[in-house]
């Protein structure tokens, strides 16, 4: 889960054989207690229907699935491409281009360590 930024809040890493609505259930069990959570989220098309409603609606959450238009051609689509910028941001850290993590745990710490050090690469360019 990225900010409009795409700034890290959440994230979850799970086995391959998990799909995106169980990851979602898992991201909003774990992440409940946090101080700082959204009340809105917008996710792709993957999150249709009434299931991924119902169950962001059981922690408080609205989910609003964004649909692409219709139209043929390159189009930015407001709120699709900032997820999308956030997996290639991660893509360049060397260690998460590839799968060299072993543990679920391991690979979910890369995950944050990356974006802590694109956050403070940011911070020291505006001092």
């Amino acid at each position: 889960m990225v900010d409009h930024l795409g700034l890290l809040i959440a994230g979850i890493v799970t086995v391959a054989n998990c799909g995106d609505r169980e990851g979602l259930e898992l991201l909003l069990y774990f992440h409940q207690q946090r101080t700082f959570f959204p009340k809105k989220l917008f996710a792709d098309q993957g999150y249709t229907g009434e299931g991924p409603k119902e169950n962001a609606a059981k922690y408080g959450i609205d989910l609003e699935p964004v649909k692409r238009r219709e139209s043929k051609g390159f189009i930015v689509e407001a709120r699709r491409w900032i997820v999308e910028r956030t997996f290639a941001w991660l893509g360049k850290a060397r260690r998460l281009s590839k799968d060299y993590e072993l543990t679920l745990t391991s690979s979910n710490s890369m995950m944050y360590l990356c974006m802590i050090r694109l956050m403070l690469r940011r911070i020291a360019c505006l001092s």
